[in-house]
């Protein structure tokens, strides 16, 4: 008769959640606000300069943090900014 094997050994993921908890204790620490957006060219291009325009650069570090073209004329990307100007 076969014998059942046991349960794996958790030590991998243990590691994997322990990885992913140091990760997001690190990005709450960046402080930066963002929102990502999927949108047309002309209307991801207003939706950035609306950002620029109520949250001047030099002020809150605002930026284009990372964009990527999908299919149809659609962009993702996601703006990052200072939570204030102080």
């Amino acid at each position: 008769m076969a014998k059942i094997p046991g349960p794996p050994p958790f030590e991998g993921l243990k590691r994997r959640i322990a990885r992913h908890r140091a990760e997001a204790s690190a990005r709450e620490r960046d402080h930066f606000v963002r929102e990502t957006y999927r949108m047309g060219l002309i209307e991801a291009r207003a939706k950035a300069r609306e950002w620029f325009d109520e949250y001047p650069k030099a002020a809150y570090w605002t930026e284009v943090e990372s964009w990527r073209q999908l299919e149809g004329d659609q962009i993702e990307f996601t703006m990052r900014r200072l939570p204030s100007a102080d």
